[in-house]
């Protein structure tokens, strides 16, 4: 075994949740009510972390503390370490799963797929508490990079560092109109019909907007955009009222193209828009095991 495997640890938990607290108020006198310590234990746990790893950690700023460049590489790492060690102290001091979730999600999954597994978690655990957030894509993975959920959902793919995807379920989006609208009795949609109709799309970044402007990249310049909308439930309302065209997941539609409140339009199939939802997740992320079974519920229900 190497030395470094041998060598003692040269600090605590505790002191890197001092460190954590003088970073975040900048003085120790101000770091002292947090930790309900003195400011004078308080600047010797500080001194003692940056001494015993022969390193500066702050620079000293009009009575200020604030972070270097190798103190803010130790900030990064440290709040990691201590949700690690609290989520293992919490499922120590815990002598059953609770089944509380906290999750974030894109609107077309929030709103029209997690109903079914929430029954069949709380079937589970019904005394859970599940915390459930509803945003665009940016907005579930910008939650999971800055630890405020847990486990998000999302409807495409994203290139943000720091997190991983697990492939979920297939999806498709469908052009679609109100039974009066003139499209509705052809059922279908030209490249020349794309170009001449009013669409009423979701909002850009959301993931639904994203796969639309890929995939008509070549039109989109050319379209007549009429409304752009946050909400899937709005753009529903506007299409019966025949303000245009809409476009949304076979998922949100399937109940009222099954109603006969809306008809689906065929795209031609070069422009077919099929996706994949995914689950969102930190990298190097250690789920509580409630938060894995519910990921594993929610892959084995597919």
């Amino acid at each position: 075994m190497s030395a470094v495997r041998n060598e003692s640890l040269r600090f605590s938990l505790r002191q890197l949740e001092i460190f954590i607290a003088v970073a975040s108020t900048g003085t120790t006198a101000e770091a002292g009510p947090v930790l309900a310590m003195s400011q004078s234990a308080v600047s010797a746990a500080l001194k003692a972390l940056e001494t015993n790893h022969n390193a500066e950690l702050f620079d000293r700023i009009a009575n200020r503390l604030v972070l270097n460049p190798t103190g803010r590489q130790l900030e990064v790492r440290a709040r990691v370490l201590l949700e690690e060690a609290r989520q293992l102290q919490a499922e120590l001091l815990s002598t059953s799963p609770s089944g509380d979730l906290n999750i974030s999600a894109s609107f077309t999954i929030a709103n029209h797929l997690m109903v079914d597994y929430l029954a069949a978690w709380l079937s589970r655990y019904p005394m859970a508490k599940v915390d459930i957030t509803p945003g665009n894509t940016p907005d579930v993975v910008t939650k999971i990079l800055n630890r405020e959920s847990e486990l998000g959902l999302i409807e495409n793919e994203t290139n943000a560092k720091g997190v991983d995807l697990i492939p979920w379920v297939e999806d498709e989006l469908f052009a679609f109109c109100a039974p009066s609208h003139p499209l509705a009795q052809r059922g279908r949609l030209t490249e020349t019909d794309i170009l001449r109709v009013d669409w009423i799309l979701r909002e850009p970044n959301s993931g639904a907007r994203s796969l639309f402007d890929q995939v008509f990249a070549s039109l989109v310049p050319q379209l007549r955009v009429r409304l752009e909308l946050r909400h899937n439930e709005p753009i529903l309302r506007a299409v019966e009222q025949e303000l245009g065209v809409g476009c949304l997941s076979e998922k949100v539609l399937a109940p009222h193209l099954e109603q006969g409140a809306l008809v689906a339009l065929a795209l031609p199939k070069k422009l077919r828009l099929r996706r994949k939802f995914y689950f969102c997740q930190r990298r190097q992320r250690h789920h509580r095991p409630e938060v894995t079974e519910f990921l594993n519920l929610c892959r084995g229900a597919q």
